[in-house]
């Protein structure tokens, strides 16, 4: 598993030989949870790699007692971003506010125990029973050395069962993503803690689903708003928000958690009369890997692996303002699980007006050898008269039609942000049903001329629009084309079954 997130403890042990209380706070009594999505970000999510992040709000009791004490919010999400923390309710008692990212693993365990003495639990080569004794460990991950009444050996090299049995886990290591703080105060109290973060590891994407009415003239049009956890900590009952729009944000250091695994090396392999002297005998093939754990030490908190939830229409975020960007609320608490993602309605409208039409692009000296598919647009007016209106953050667009009573697949493509009163063009995959062709006719006084042919096969009429792009150095001479918005454009209606060309001449000046 990769760790690429920031693991924290803000706040250091004491000192040695000094006595210092330590206050758990197991879990937020309430959290909030908003996610930015990734403006780079297309297509489906990767819970193992989201670029996008989230804010976090939890509050949390917390009973402080006199004097000098560390505070430890334990259950943060993994991916917390240090400099990003900020903590209110504690006045300004905070005295002192360090980091460390040493996980709870076998490997940082062990280094942990370093000089100190354990119990050695382990199989007798000789009698085959259980033996008990005291050991010290020497060395400790990339290979455990210990030290018995023996001697000096490496541990598991025997091929029996060893088992080392520390006393304690060692007092900087946590089991939990945990966060920490120092404090001093003048009596017990009792604090109303909020502790906001930024963390990694999360995204969110808008998906709209439209199907065709069966007039053919209208589409209804449903998005989802699929929000993502890739981290290692689950927020169970959140208030969950998704905000929409480019934020000016600058990529922060990473703290990477420290979970180091054990890697058991043992020399010689075997006993000394095992070993060939032949040099011509191949040496035995190499031991199998180790079991998954023992290669790369899985995440010390507990993941969840959830299903996307389908919640129904009858529960659909709702649309704020925040400033020039768009915040979606969920309107009930939910449980945003760890390496999982949960869906919820976004958009609903039942007929939104729209018309489609093929679109191609070429260059005015291209050539093609075989005709081309060209894809189909889906283009509609986002305002009110035409049925929607509405802010519109990018995603995935997936067309349906319906035959027969049942829905068929007609394409998909991507939507762009698209704000109200803006125009909306969604290119779906190319439609075999209407082809280009462009071939050279012929050079006469430094002029060349192309031919551009579209041919149908569809029993409807279609509206295509072709754009012919030109170099600088390049000129048309008595062109039928379109100027539109700085680019030349043959726009043309194809019969059903039926076929348009249109010559070209152009000259290049250079």
């Amino acid at each position: 598993m990769r760790f690429r997130a920031a693991m924290i403890l803000l706040g250091g042990l004491a000192s040695a030989g000094t006595a210092q209380t330590v206050v758990h706070s197991p879990q937020a009594d309430k959290v909030a949870v908003t996610v930015y999505r990734d403006p780079n970000g297309s297509g489906a999510m990767d819970l193992g790699w989201l670029e996008g992040f989230a804010m976090v709000s939890e509050t949390r009791r917390v009973s402080i007692p006199a004097g000098e004490s560390d505070i430890r919010f334990e259950g943060v999400a993994s991916g917390l971003i240090p400099q990003s923390a900020t903590i209110e309710g504690l006045g300004d008692s905070v005295i002192e506010k360090n980091r460390d990212a040493r996980l709870l693993s076998p490997g940082n365990l062990l280094g942990g125990l370093l000089g100190q003495r354990v119990h050695l639990r382990r199989t007798s080569r000789a009698t085959g029973k259980i033996v008990e004794q005291e050991a010290v460990v020497r060395a400790a991950p990339n290979g455990v050395v210990i030290q018995t009444d023996a001697g000096i050996e490496a541990m598991d090299c025997s091929g029996l069962s060893e088992a080392l049995l520390p006393a304690k886990v060692p007092a900087d290591l946590s089991a939990k993503p945990t966060l920490s703080v120092r404090v001093r105060a003048a009596k017990p109290t009792q604090a109303t803690v909020k502790l906001t973060y930024i963390t990694t590891n999360f995204d969110w994407r808008a998906h709209y689903v439209a199907t065709l009415a069966p007039d053919g003239k209208s589409l209804r049009l449903f998005a989802w708003l699929t929000m993502a956890n890739g981290d290692e900590t689950g927020f169970r009952d959140a208030e969950a928000l998704a905000v929409a729009g480019r934020l000016n944000r600058e990529d922060r250091e990473r703290l990477e958690p420290a979970i180091e695994p054990i890697r058991l090396q043992c020399w010689p392999q075997g006993r000394t009369h095992e070993i060939p002297l032949d040099l011509d005998v191949p040496p035995p093939p190499p031991p199998p890997p180790p079991s998954a754990p023992m290669m790369e030490m899985a995440s010390p908190v507990s993941v969840v692996s959830e299903d996307i939830v389908v919640t129904g229409s009858k529960v659909q975020a709702q649309r704020e303002d925040l400033g020039d960007l768009k915040l979606y609320r969920i309107p009930i608490p939910v449980t945003v699980a760890s390496q999982s993602q949960k869906q919820v309605a976004m958009i609903e409208q039942p007929a939104v007006r729209f018309e489609q039409f093929y679109r191609g692009r070429t260059w005015i000296d291209n050539r093609t050898d075989e005709p081309e598919a060209l894809p189909l647009i889906i283009r509609f007016q986002n305002r009110a008269k035409d049925g929607l209106g509405l802010p519109l953050p990018s995603g995935q667009f997936t067309l349906y039609g319906q035959y027969d009573g049942r829905p068929f697949l007609l394409g998909e493509g991507r939507m762009t942000d698209r704000a109200v009163n803006e125009q909306v063009d969604v290119e779906l995959a190319d439609a075999p049903g209407v082809r280009f062709a462009q071939k050279a006719i012929g050079r006469e006084d430094n002029d060349d001329e192309v031919e551009i042919r579209l041919t149908s096969d569809l029993d409807r009429p279609a509206h295509v629009e072709i754009r012919v792009s030109m170099s600088d150095d390049q000129k048309l001479r008595g062109s039928p084309l379109v100027k539109r918005d700085g680019e030349w454009w043959w726009i043309v209606d194809l019969p059903a079954n039926g076929e348009r060309a249109i010559r070209l001449r152009y000259r290049d000046t250079d």
